[in-house]
């Protein structure tokens, strides 16, 4: 048995994505995971998006982290799915429902409301999370955001300057995080403007996070330090993110289809 597969990539970060709805899978395994997403031996991507049926939506996504483990919610892939389906599209998430859509600035994802509770985060015992009384070093005073999966943001005066690649694993793996987080450093250029890098758990630093776009877009306005609507700069291009009024997160970006291909299962390890 052969799978086929759809490698596809917004601003950059880049999935391997599986129709599981056309198509027999083999079990998603962490070890079928990781083989598939080595980009020595395998065929590379940050993300293995599977696509299902759902009883509850248009279709169902998972979304496994290049080290196996399957993640909430992925905003970048999300748009890739809109891309792939071309039309309005509701889709189930282990974070929950969002809405899918294509725009004319590329595909619009309605995120859902961010959650801002300790044990929404989640985190490991109560505590503000709006201006949270820890520090990594010179990163301090972050605020957190669960939107879909859960995100600590550092706003800072540069974050070109930040050693995300050696801090950014350890604060992801810090006890205050018991499903890990994802780690944000951005800078606020205007109130219409913040540039941004994330270390993703699980996947390490990457060009784009469309999740963690908008848990920094929806931390700065709860801060007041931007407006409702922002552009948000990251390494591999831009995203629109609005928090609007009625409490709902929506981004708006591009996705790209690179190639499509097929693989044997059991050349990766799976039974």
């Amino acid at each position: 048995m052969r799978v086929d597969f759809i490698k596809m990539h917004g601003l950059g970060n880049d999935f391997v994505v599986l129709d599981g709805r056309a198509q027999s899978l083999p079990a998603m395994t962490g070890q079928l995971v990781r083989a598939l997403a080595d980009r020595h031996t395998g065929i590379g991507c940050d993300q293995l998006v599977v696509l299902e049926p759902s009883a509850k939506a248009d279709l169902r996504a998972r979304f496994f982290n290049h080290d196996g483990g399957e993640v909430q919610s992925c905003g970048n892939a999300s748009r890739a799915i809109g891309l792939l389906l071309g039309t309005a599209a509701e889709v189930e998430t282990l974070g929950g429902l969002i809405r899918i859509a294509p725009d004319g600035g590329g595909i619009t994802v309605d995120m859902g409301e961010p959650r801002f509770e300790w044990d929404q985060i989640p985190l490991a015992y109560p505590m503000d999370t709006h201006t949270m009384p820890v520090a990594w070093e010179a990163l301090d005073a972050p605020t957190a955001v669960n939107v879909g999966n859960p995100h600590v943001i550092f706003f800072v005066a540069d974050h070109a300057a930040v050693e995300l690649e050696r801090l950014g694993p350890e604060i992801e793996h810090d006890p205050l995080f018991p499903e890990r987080i994802n780690v944000n450093v951005g800078m606020i250029a205007s109130p219409a403007h913040i540039r941004l890098r994330v270390w993703e758990r699980g996947a390490g630093e990457t060009l784009a996070c469309g999740t963690g776009a908008c848990a920094t877009a929806v931390g700065a306005m709860r801060r007041g330090l931007t407006d409702r609507v922002v552009t948000v700069s990251l390494p591999g291009g831009d995203l629109k993110i609005e928090w609007t009024t009625a409490g709902r997160i929506l981004m708006t970006g591009p996705a790209v289809e690179s190639f499509r291909g097929n693989f044997d299962p059991a050349a990766f390890g799976a039974a």
